[in-house]
């Protein structure tokens, strides 16, 4: 099968097409054939370690020290189930699927095996393939975080950096649980974060959302450029700012597995995906690899980004 690989860290030219041997499932597994899948921002800070100070060695001991220990990258992918295991029970070959392997990753070959209870679920009919790939890993990271900060129904919610995909996904997520939603964004996206939901929007290139008067209960800094410093007289009293997602690369532990919380915000994204509601934004302009705004539906930022850490005002 074709898989894009990269035996060293570097910049994108360190990807290369190539082809390698196709998995074979375990009794327990599903070969699933890829139709669509992401380039995230944990797969840049994975095949780049370009990582916030301080990180550099905990990255090579998990990802390999001299080069990979995964040659292909990827975490998210969406396409047919080929074949299944013995033992399993639950898919069929046929099914469309969409999964979400975390910093195993192995994503972006032609092939992928996953667990049958691994975070796997079926494609809600209305969703093209390239739509239920990009949910998992904005989806996952939003829901983890938003359970740690305790939203609840008719909480202020800012959503800093809200076109992009953990952005895009913390809007529609927020507004299901009945938050009060203002997303910052920049001009080109305005009418998109309005049509996921928000309550109101702000242009950060008109308006500066730290000298509005306004307090909110959470305060999700996507963009890594709302750090406590600049948003503490922004949040309510006693109420939680994550500062710059490191998104999928830090799963230290994983941000959507590995841990009982991680494990529960898998069946958790899973039970509201079916009814077709969430969807992950699309961002204009160009997609770009390495510049430029990142695309709510797959391609890497432009900035470099804090480890999620978690404030009390």
């Amino acid at each position: 099968m074709k898989a894009i690989v990269y035996e060293r860290y570097g910049s994108p030219e360190v990807l290369e097409l190539r082809e390698v041997e196709k998995p074979v499932p375990k009794d327990n597994e599903i070969l699933i054939r890829s139709r669509a899948t992401t380039v995230t921002s944990g797969d840049w800070r994975v095949r780049s370690l370009d990582v916030p100070t301080g990180f550099g060695l905990l990255s090579r001991l998990m990802f390999g020290v001299r080069k990979p220990k995964q040659p292909i990258l990827g975490s998210e992918l969406a396409g047919d189930v080929e074949a299944v295991g013995k033992d399993v029970r639950k898919f069929k070959p046929g099914d469309r699927v969409f999964a979400f392997d975390g910093a195993r990753m192995g994503c972006h070959a032609e092939y992928k095996c996953m667990p049958e209870d691994g975070a796997v679920a079926p494609i809600p009919p209305s969703f093209a393939y390239e739509e239920a790939a990009a949910l998992s890993f904005g989806g996952s990271t939003t829901l983890d975080f938003f359970r740690r900060g305790d939203l609840k129904s008719g909480e202020k919610v800012l959503i800093n950096g809200a076109s992009g995909a953990v952005g895009s996904a913390a809007v529609q997520i927020a507004k299901h649980f009945g938050a009060m939603v203002t997303g910052v964004c920049s001009t080109a996206n305005v009418e998109l974060v309005r049509s996921l939901g928000a309550d109101r929007v702000i242009d950060y290139t008109q308006e500066d959302f730290t000298k509005n008067g306004e307090a909110y209960d959470v305060i999700v800094d996507t963009a890594g450029t709302a750090p406590l410093s600049r948003s503490k007289n922004s949040l309510a009293s006693k109420r939680a700012l994550a500062a710059g997602f490191w998104e999928n690369a830090r799963h230290a532990p994983d941000p959507v597995g590995g841990d009982d919380d991680g494990q529960e915000n898998r069946r958790r994204a899973r039970r509201r995906t079916p009814g077709g509601s969430a969807r992950p934004g699309r961002a204009r302009g160009k997609r770009r690899v390495q510049t430029g705004h990142r695309p709510a539906l797959s391609l890497r930022p432009n900035r470099r980004r804090a480890p999620l850490r978690r404030y009390r005002a």
